[in-house]
């Protein structure tokens, strides 16, 4: 009966090693983009408070037209 615990909570213990070890970094990537200079900082700071990211940046750019890029 111990063996079988032991070996129950080895595997467990495993398999949770082995998720956290093989989670993705967290990369800032392009999430949206906006005419205003304030729309951009509003769209990041709502994101922050629903729990989509933790931080962000603006960023002024005129790739294909003028925009305010909001990366996360």
């Amino acid at each position: 009966m111990r063996t079988v615990r032991a070996l129950l909570v080895s595997a467990v213990l495993t398999a949770g090693l082995v998720s956290v070890a093989t989670a993705p970094a967290h990369a800032d990537s392009i999430r949206y983009a906006y005419y205003y200079q304030s729309d951009c900082y509003n769209g990041g700071n709502l994101g922050i408070q629903w729990g989509w990211w933790t931080s962000f940046r603006c960023e002024w750019g005129t790739g294909g037209g003028n925009f305010w890029f909001l990366y996360a």
